[in-house]
């Protein structure tokens, strides 16, 4: 459709033609706003600490070989991490190892190494015996070594431990003893006596006294031997 509109010229009138614009034409939408990509973050993974070596349980407790770190103590087939330092004469570390036990007994312990210390070396160790649990730690002292040329052909340096920290050998002494006890005081806490007694203290010393009893009239209750 168009409308015809009049355009003077030179005195005369001129009709021109002008295109009605289309009705409802709506404007052409804005240009799309650029964005920048959203870049995912990478997820950080941290490397996964290997676990401690803990005891492998219930280790077989058995008659040492003569060995002269455990004297005449029974040893258990126990192998857990131990760490080993060194310290200077002022206090400091100036050696200090981890190292992992074939067998430990009350009185000392043989270590797996390739690497060696003198004979007498004095050494700071602590060791796990239970997940959890309070380390033991004492000193020791390197006693004797084994080059791969022994009978088991093993590679390393029995050590024999000189004292404890904080009674932690009590927690050593139940590795052998433990299960032996705790038979013996359930068996023993259910008996009429042991019932009778007024408090829990007069029921400690009572089944110590009867264990001790047990222990110096039966062999078989001696929890340092070995079958």
């Amino acid at each position: 459709m168009q409308r015809k509109v009049g355009q003077k010229v030179s005195g005369s009138v001129r009709v021109a033609e002008i295109p009605v614009a289309t009705r409802d034409v709506k404007p052409a939408a804005p240009p799309p706003v650029a964005r920048a990509p959203v870049v995912a973050k990478e997820e950080v993974r941290r490397p996964v600490a290997s676990p401690p070596l803990l005891p492998t349980f219930a280790p077989i407790i058995e008659r040492n070989q003569g060995e002269s770190e455990h004297r005449e103590f029974p040893r258990a087939q126990l192998t857990t991490r131990f760490e080993v330092w060194v310290d200077d004469e002022e206090g400091g570390r100036r050696f200090a190892a981890s190292l992992a036990s074939i067998n430990v007994s009350v009185s000392g312990a043989f270590l797996e190494s390739t690497f060696y210390l003198p004979m007498g070396t004095v050494l700071g160790v602590s060791f796990l015996l239970e997940p959890g649990a309070s380390p033991v730690r004492a000193r020791a002292q390197i006693v004797r070594e084994e080059r791969g040329d022994g009978p088991e052909g093993r590679s390393g340096f029995g050590i024999r431990f000189l004292d404890f920290s904080g009674q932690t050998e009590v927690a050593l002494a139940r590795l052998f003893v433990g299960a032996r006890l705790r038979a013996f005081a359930e068996d023993y806490l259910s008996s009429q006596r042991a019932r009778s007694l007024p408090n829990e203290l007069e029921r400690v010393v009572d089944v110590l006294s009867a264990w001790e009893l047990l222990k110096a009239t039966s062999t078989e209750a001696d929890p340092w031997q070995t079958k």
